[in-house]
């Protein structure tokens, strides 16, 4: 080596060990750094890059490089039989792989949903026979794809139950069961003496003084010592379940991906697991279910319903519940402890199981039926059509009535969260308060009895019913009323119109995204709040009451007054019984509860005013704006009419439109008072900024969309949609809207993909932002080369198609022909050779690996030049 010659050399250090080189271990200087740090031993290095997974230097970023060693009898080529041997075991290594693999997705994506299907449906089928026959029936192939496809359905459900009862398991652990089940399980102190040898002094219980793993318990006058992990197995808990795992799995080794066959283990146990839940939480349900509705003769009923399953499966652990309370009780008179605990909780599992469905499938159903029945005139429908359409088809009629309804409790509570900034803590006494640190809706599921779930419930239904009829149904009888004409809204899919596919994905991917990220929103909404509290407050003289005295919220207890006061007392009273909730003091003028029944008259009033106006104002403004737009007209040139818009972007557009006013006007109010100059130079930064908003609008939202959305039409769309003897039709609305959805999966899986310069580029782009956008960057890394791509894409097969080939081929059919195929085909072409090339560096690198495990001996470090650098920026 070159260094070893120097003789500076000798004063030179490692920069990891300190030591000098030697003829054995020569220093090297690797990477740019200089100095001391300089230099290091190859030895030091490797061991560094093992420790901190690096393959560059943390100072100077330079990425190490080493060069091979071989042995001296390596070839200059390999023989054809060390790389046909290399190869073979490259393919058999393969084989191997994809033989197992596949063994493990046929496991767990057709054996296991395939078995709980056919579990699932000899149970419930109804007879005898069919549990016989269940073993001939795994073997049958009738219906193989949709029995894997109902199966993973099961499958899922049966996977959703087991982490509710385990997520449960450790609710009741951490945080305990309800008082009556802890009531009876008295744990008598134990009485040690402390290290000082003191007697415990008279009506005192000393606490024993034992290491933490090391816990002594005495229960039924038996002594059980837990010890680590070693409990005495004569008392068992069944709280404790899975608290002992035979082994620690990794998901590798879980679903066979480590290329073991324990997982075949797994899929038995998993077949077994799934087959046991079936018949302990779905059939045994229904069939008391079963037994109770026929008792009750409620059939039909049950049967109209079209859910008959499970309604009879719920009416099933309804019934089971009963069961369990009753005994219970009996379990507590007669006084089995340990089957009293067992009990109760089963009878825990089953009532949080019970409310959940209440609380996250019913509650939110009824208000989306509600929902719609107080909206039927909106869109001119009427209850026998809904009725019609969930007869139709209920599962998809009720998920959609689900979803609005969940929808509706979502932007609800979202509300009271925004009021409870507002108003003062305290006012909103009658709605759970969710940011409350203590509050847990499991807990409150596992501790509260079933009286105080139902009252809740019923007044959630009562305040959401009321919500929806002051929202909903009030303001459009007043808008029926004033004016006539404004509704029904115009909600008619049209499926003669090749735009409306169009405007859905616009309105999806670009409209909505755009205005619901918007936080001004919330601030615009939470100020009109505020004033309307201040106002309402001095016309009603409730300020104190309603937005407090402007003090902090003093640790003083308001005081106690009379029971026949007023209001007051009543709040003060539910907010202790409440809990840890805020409660700032008020004082009370006189008629006080007159005052809160006017209140609560101006807070319906606003509500149905602010409805109206959400409800005329953007869907007016919208239709005003799109009456101008002549794409969307009629064709008859006679008819004077507005033409026939979907609402929703009749809606969306007035939106925007008052959404940009309010903007505008926020915008020109806050500079107003900063003075002339002031103003004129933010319009002009803001001006600048707009441009260059407008220009990278305008290429990236809408030449690369038109283009990208025009190429796929052309290669995937045309040639198998539209016959030969056709002339295809391309809208270009239509190809750019679709080219916004393509363009942002495009995205997606390029800031999935490696690490490159588009991906780099667009990353770049999403972090500048429009405020600090730099346009010619982004023109130059990312809009010009995309736009140039698809422009070639574009325009090389027509020029073909069009210049050269009419030169060659003189048979109008074939040249209609080539004309049509020619996207796809040099689309496919580019895609085969594409896949050579992948082909040909895969081959490179097998052929490098083949040489490395025959005739590599070792690797080098290869110094950094520091001179060839130099030269090279010179």
């Amino acid at each position: 080596m070159d260094d070893m010659d120097d003789p500076t050399q000798g004063a030179d250090i490692c920069r990891v060990c300190r030591s000098e080189g030697s003829p054995e271990r020569p220093l090297f200087h690797p990477c740019i750094c200089t100095g001391s740090i300089k230099y290091i031993h190859q030895e030091c290095l490797v061991q560094w890059m093992r420790y901190s997974r690096k393959e560059y230097c943390e100072l100077c970023s330079y990425r190490f490089s080493f060069t091979p060693i071989y042995a001296p009898d390596m070839p200059r080529r390999l023989p054809i039989k060390d790389v046909a041997a290399g190869i073979t075991s490259s393919i058999l290594t393969g084989v191997k792989y994809w033989l197992h693999f596949t063994l493990v997705g046929l496991a767990w994506l057709c054996v296991v949903p395939f078995t709980a299907c056919r579990i699932y449906r000899s149970l419930f089928n109804g007879s005898f026979d069919a549990v016989i026959s269940l073993p001939l029936d795994m073997w049958s192939s009738k219906n193989i794809s949709g029995d894997i496809f109902h199966g993973s359905f099961v499958v899922t459900c049966t996977l959703f139950a087991f982490i509710g009862l385990i997520w449960l398991r450790e609710q009741i652990l951490h945080g305990g069961g309800p008082d009556w089940l802890e009531r009876d399980e008295p744990v008598p102190p134990v009485v040690i003496n402390n290290q000082n040898d003191q007697q415990p002094q008279a009506g005192n219980v000393l606490l024993p003084q034992v290491p933490d793993d090391h816990i002594v318990e005495e229960v039924d006058g038996e002594i059980r010592q837990e010890n680590g992990n070693q409990v005495d197995e004569g008392h068992w808990n069944p709280i404790d379940w899975g608290d002992r795992a035979a082994e620690d799995l990794t998901w590798e080794r879980l679903l066979g991906l480590d290329g073991s066959l324990v997982f075949l283990e797994h899929v038995f146990w998993v077949v077994s697991m799934n087959a046991l839940f079936i018949l302990v939480f779905a059939f045994c349900p229904y069939q008391m279910g079963n037994l109770a509705i026929t008792a009750m003769a409620l059939q039909d009923k049950v049967a109209a319903s079209h859910f008959e399953g499970l309604v009879t499966t719920l009416c099933g652990y309804c019934l089971i519940g009963m069961c369990l309370l009753i005994m219970h009780t009996f379990a507590t008179i007669i006084g089995f402890r340990r089957s009293k605990r067992i009990i109760g909780l089963s009878y825990i599992v089953v009532k949080v199981s019970l409310l959940s469905v209440v609380e996250i499938g019913v509650l939110p159903l009824v208000c989306g039926w509600w929902l719609d029945i107080c909206s039927l005139s909106m869109f001119d429908t009427s209850f026998k059509d809904r009725l019609a359409s969930f007869r139709l088809a209920p599962g998809t009629s009720m998920f959609i009535h689900w979803l609005v309804g969940m929808v509706y409790v979502y932007y609800f509570a979202s509300f009271v969260l925004l009021l409870r900034e507002v108003v003062r803590p305290g006012v909103l006494w009658f709605l759970r308060n969710l940011n409350d640190p203590d509050f847990s809706p499991i807990q409150e599921l596992i501790q509260q009895g079933m009286l105080q779930h139902g009252r809740r419930l019923i007044a959630s239904a009562m305040i959401f019913g009321t919500a929806v009829f002051l929202v909903v149904w009030l303001p459009i009888r007043i808008v029926k009323f004033v004016w006539p004409t404004f509704l029904p809204y115009n909600v008619t899919l049209h499926s003669d119109s090749v735009n409306e596919l169009s405007m859905e994905l616009l309105l999806l991917q670009v409209v909505l995204p755009a205005l619901l990220e918007q936080t001004h929103t919330r601030n615009w909404l939470k100020m009109c709040i505020r004033i309307w509290c201040e106002v309402v407050s001095y016309l009603l003289g409730i300020k104190s009451y309603l937005l407090g005295d402007g003090e902090e919220p003093a640790p003083v207890v308001a005081p106690i007054h009379p029971p026949a006061a007023d209001l007051g007392a009543a709040h003060e009273g539910l907010l202790r019984r409440g809990g840890p909730v805020g409660f700032r003091p008020y004082s009370r003028p006189t008629n006080f509860a007159i005052r809160l029944i006017a209140l609560l008259i101006l807070v319906a009033v606003s509500v149905v005013v602010t409805s109206l106006s959400v409800i005329t104002v953007p869907v007016f403004l919208g239709r005003v704006v799109m009456s101008f737009w002549p794409a969307l007209l009629q064709t008859n040139p006679e008819h004077s009419e507005l033409p026939n818009i979907h609402e929703l972007y009749t809606a969306a557009c007035g939106t925007y439109i008052c959404w940009l006013s309010v903007r505008a006007v926020c915008f020109v109010v806050g500079w107003l008072p900063e003075g002339r100059t002031v103003v004129i130079n933010r319009l002009k930064f803001w001006l600048k900024i707009g441009s260059k908003a407008m220009v990278a609008f305008i290429v990236l939202l809408g030449i690369i969309p038109f283009l990208f959305g025009l190429l796929l039409e052309l290669v995937m769309v045309v040639p198998f949609r539209v016959p030969l003897h056709q002339t295809p039709v391309l809208w270009a609305w239509q190809d750019w809207a679709l080219g916004v959805l393509y363009m942002k999966i495009a995205c997606a899986i390029t800031l999935m993909g490696p690490d490159w310069s588009l991906r780099r580029a667009i990353e770049r782009t999403y972090r500048d932002g429009f405020m600090r956008l730099d346009l010619k960057l982004m023109m130059q890394d990312l809009a010009l080369p995309v736009i140039a791509v698809l422009s070639l894409f574009l325009a090389v097969p027509y020029a073909i198609a069009y210049s050269m080939v009419p030169l060659v081929v003189k048979t109008h059919t074939t040249r209609l022909l080539i004309a049509r195929r020619i996207y796809p085909t040099l689309m496919l072409m580019m895609i085969i050779v594409k896949g050579m090339m992948m082909q040909v560096r895969q081959f490179k690198r097998l052929y490098e690996h083949i040489k490395n495990d025959k005739y590599l001996v070792g690797r080098r470090l290869v110094n950094y030049n520091h001179s060839s650098s130099v030269m090279g920026q010179n």
